[in-house]
């Protein structure tokens, strides 16, 4: 299966803006899952230096500066990613005790265990406290298989809280979503993210999108056209398993990955400085197209 995706990240500004620096985190990284045929970024106005670098977690990022004076200011990223396969499904209900997956983690000292163990720490966006145990507890019942309970967290997420994306901003704190249970999906992947770090466990922030079109008489995914977020657990052993909190699922054909990270602070699709421009409006539109095999 092959998909083209366009996302589109446009801004109007008041006054002129007389020079910006940004960082763009919208090109898809290849991973076992999923094989990028063609990325690139369009950039208007041209910038002035350009440059792409992977960052700490492997995710690739385009660096560039606009030196000409402007008011308006898109950047559009064009993606192909092709081999989208379903993973390999797993008896959820089997595998390693998660206090034994705990020990593992905090005790084992393989590569990729090492690498695990950094998301199991807090972060700037979400912070393990009391409450978020309380939340996580029921899903984590003495010998539970780690999967088990992950799924188990996940769906009570999605029962518990409700979408709403009139609730809750970029800087909505991790607390009032708990407490009014509405958010969107950034903040369910948090909270999910939070619960699991609560139990001593390694949980890490994926971005990326879900498909555009649904299956024939099947309703329209949350979170379609438009940048989506859902987490990811590591299994010892197994490596990493991801879960949507927005949808209910376990991450298939229909997702595709851009970046990873401790939270969403570490994968924002676009940030920068600007010298000018006052207020501005914002405009962000995503299209996943399935060009078929």
């Amino acid at each position: 299966m092959r998909y083209k995706v366009t996302h589109t990240t446009a801004y109007s500004y008041q006054q002129t803006v007389g020079l910006s620096y940004n960082e763009v985190r919208m090109l898809p990284r290849p991973t076992p899952n999923q094989q990028v045929i063609d990325t690139q970024l369009q950039i208007l106005p041209s910038p002035s230096e350009y440059r792409v670098r992977n960052d700490f977690f492997g995710n690739q990022v385009a660096w560039f500066s606009i030196r000409e004076p402007h008011q308006t200011f898109e950047v559009t990223a064009v993606s192909e990613v092709r081999g989208i396969r379903q993973p390999a499904q797993m008896d959820l209900s089997h595998g390693v005790a998660w206090e034994t997956a705990k020990q593992i983690l905090h005790s084992e000292i393989s590569e990729p265990t090492l690498d695990a163990r950094q998301y199991a720490l807090d972060s700037p966006l979400v912070s393990a406290g009391p409450e978020l145990a309380a939340y996580a507890k029921p899903s984590f019942a003495p010998g539970r298989a780690l999967p088990e309970a992950i799924r188990d967290l996940m769906q009570r997420i999605y029962r518990d809280f409700t979408f709403d994306p009139e609730f809750t901003t970029l800087s909505t704190p991790l607390a009032t979503v708990l407490e009014h249970r509405r958010g969107v999906c950034q903040d369910f992947a948090h909270l999910a993210i939070g619960c699991i770090r609560s139990q001593g466990l390694a949980a890490r922030y994926v971005s990326g999108y879900i498909e555009t079109l649904p299956p024939p008489g099947q309703p329209k995914l949350v979170g379609a056209d438009a940048s989506h977020a859902w987490f990811s657990v590591y299994l010892p052993d197994l490596g990493w398993m991801d879960f949507d909190p927005t949808n209910n699922q376990t991450p298939g054909d229909q997702h595709i990955v851009v970046a990873w990270g401790r939270d969403y602070s570490d994968v924002t699709p676009l940030k920068g400085v600007i010298f000018g421009g006052q207020d501005h409006e914002l405009s962000v539109s995503v299209e996943m197209e399935n060009l078929g095999q």
